[in-house]
């Protein structure tokens, strides 16, 4: 099991130490550093930024959301950086929910997900491959264009630059059932959002007959400390968010995914107290064996016992997101 340093997404300004903690992630024999975008910074400068500064880490996106962009306009991006950084970009794409894609970018959210995100994947694969003109009949993402409000004018075109690796690897983040088998399918990857490596069932269904090399890379936050209850209050804070604000009351993906790992009751109370602006006390009604399942905290040797765990499941790939210095250290010392 590889480890991959997840940055995510800047807060309110850039992070003064995400450069140092990649570089130090590089030093340390980490295989990969990841960057996100949500409604502020996007995922691919900060990449590109680090890209720079470094020489062999494997940079990806965790995620870069398919709204943002369109697919050949997300494939120029990942071919240019892979151009920059020698051949060590992965594409870690999501579709994101209907109130970012409909309240950040202003577009609808797609009736059928699992065939917007086929036919997003099909053409940025036909970009890098770069075998003929882009051309797909389809639903979401027609190339070209063919709507009553066009032309009518537009021609199938093929990228001026040759990609330097057609094979670059795509991954996607996936919750439902349906879409992460279909993920299994399209996809050279999986970003899970929450992995528990006491729950592997909950995923057995979509997950059989993986393909050879098939990548499954779950994050997962870490910290070295003593006080495991404390260490686990940020955890707790990004899931009463994500399961509390992130989305609908009727249709939110993340609390659907929490009541699915066998916390139903607990995840619909979290969105029940940040929905009425109780949010301090959504953090606090996230279960504690939540948190911890799905994270690393705690002293070295309990952080070692549990790291175990994930290795004896499906996880090719461990991103570790909010580690300082030390505790990259410690979590390479322990992965060695």
């Amino acid at each position: 099991m590889r480890l991959g340093l997840a940055l995510g997404y800047w807060g309110r300004g850039p992070h003064p130490d995400h450069l140092d903690l990649a570089t130090e992630a590089e030093n340390l024999g980490y295989h990969s550093v990841w960057t996100a975008e949500a409604w502020g910074s996007d995922a691919f400068t900060p990449l590109t930024w680090i890209a720079a500064h470094t020489s062999r880490i494997r940079l990806g996106t965790a995620i870069a959301q398919m709204a943002a962009r369109t697919p050949t306009a997300t494939a120029m991006h990942a071919l240019t950086l892979d151009h920059l950084s020698g051949g060590r970009m992965t594409l870690g794409l999501g579709l994101s929910g209907p109130q970012v894609v409909e309240g950040w970018y202003g577009r609808p959210f797609p009736a059928s997900p699992l065939t917007a995100t086929r036919e997003y994947v099909d053409v940025v694969r036909q970009v890098l491959r770069r075998e003929g003109p882009v051309a797909l009949d389809g639903r979401f993402h027609t190339h070209p264009y063919r709507g009553e409000d066009g032309t009518g004018i537009g021609k199938p075109l093929k990228p001026i630059t040759h990609p330097l690796r057609a094979d670059l690897p795509i991954l996607l983040g996936a919750e439902g059932p349906k879409n992460i088998a279909q993920t299994t399918r399209i996809a050279d990857g999986w970003l899970p959002l929450y992995w528990s490596p006491t729950r592997t069932d909950v995923y057995q269904a979509s997950l059989t007959d993986l393909p050879e090399g098939f990548m499954i890379a779950p994050m997962a936050r870490a910290k070295v400390c003593d006080d495991v209850t404390e260490g686990l209050l940020p955890v707790k804070a990004m899931l009463g968010f994500y399961i509390g604000g992130m989305g609908h009351a009727a249709r939110n993906f993340h609390a659907d995914l929490m009541a699915r790992m066998g916390y139903e009751e607990e995840a619909r109370r979290i969105q029940e107290l940040f929905l009425a602006g109780r949010k301090e006390e959504a953090v606090l009604a996230v279960p504690d064996a939540f948190a911890d399942e799905i994270s690393l905290i705690g002293p070295r040797e309990r952080i070692a016992e549990r790291l175990d765990l994930w290795r004896k499941g499906p996880v090719t790939d461990l991103l570790l997101t909010a580690p300082d210095p030390h505790t990259l250290r410690v979590l390479a010392e322990l992965n060695s």
